[in-house]
């Protein structure tokens, strides 16, 4: 059965991409399409107050393109150097929240050590943050995109938690998005299940994906990484087969076996 994966591969390879990996040995056939594209923006801002770990209580990363933004700035050597002699080891005296297994790799990638990561959304992050009961005498840095949505600083600010954001990718429509699914479905025909991984993949592809399975669309099962992408797709009228259980690999391909084999 053929599930068509609405993401950019991990490694730019299709083939070692984990959720293609975990989905093949369920014995599905996954094929990935990039839907978004990635502009990063006020890195040198974002440099400047990574380098004054005192002014902050702690990291907030809810997504991989905060942490790749970071990641950006340290390819700089002068960046790095300063990076590794000591700023590393002032902000992994404080806590590093995170939503995911994939933002959890990459921040420890950077060197840091995470909490959080099963959290599954900025919600519960919010929720985990708000239950330490720590008293701040500054705030938490929290680099996200441009399309945040405004749940976690809500509720961090409703229980008296100081949160800085800065603002360091913007979210477009990949500009292959219409060829590329034009593609899939001429020669790979309709998918048993497509799954979204962000709010912003439904608003960007939906409408393609309803044109070129025209009547067949109830055929299709949905299937969301996690509520937040969920709640876009219902509000698109979609009937939402399955959201994973954690937003991993192992959580999806359980939650797609489970729908697409009845």
């Amino acid at each position: 059965m053929k599930v068509l994966l609405l993401k950019e591969p991990k490694s730019g390879d299709q083939g070692s991409d984990l959720y293609v990996e975990e989905l093949s040995s369920y014995g599905l056939q996954a094929t990935l399409i990039p839907v978004l594209s990635f502009q990063f923006v006020s890195l040198e801002q974002l440099f400047d107050k990574l380098s004054h770990p005192e002014k902050y209580e702690g990291l907030i990363f809810t997504s991989p393109r905060a942490v790749e933004a970071v990641t950006i700035c340290l390819q700089i050597s002068a960046n790095k150097e300063a990076w590794e002699c000591s700023l590393k080891n002032k902000w992994n005296s404080k806590p590093v929240y995170v939503v995911g297994k994939a933002t959890a790799s990459l921040v420890e990638d950077l060197g840091l050590s995470s909490e959080g990561e099963t959290s599954g959304n900025a919600e519960k992050l919010a929720d985990h943050i708000c239950s330490k009961n720590t008293s701040y005498s500054g705030p938490l840095l929290f680099p996200c995109g441009a399309l945040k949505r405004e749940v976690l600083p809500k509720r961090l600010k409703e229980t008296d938690v100081p949160l800085e954001t800065i603002t360091v990718y913007q979210t477009a429509q990949h500009p292959d998005i219409r060829p590329s699914l034009t593609h899939y479905f001429t020669q790979e025909g309709l998918p048993a299940s497509i799954v979204f991984f962000s709010p912003s993949g439904v608003k960007f592809c939906l409408s393609i994906i309803q044109e070129l399975s025209a009547d067949k669309l109830h055929q299709i099962k949905f299937a969301a990484i996690g509520p937040t992408t969920a709640d876009a797709m219902v509000a698109e009228g979609l009937q939402v087969s399955c959201t994973a259980q954690n937003p991993s690999p192992q959580g999806l391909a359980e939650g797609i076996r489970r729908v697409v084999q009845h």
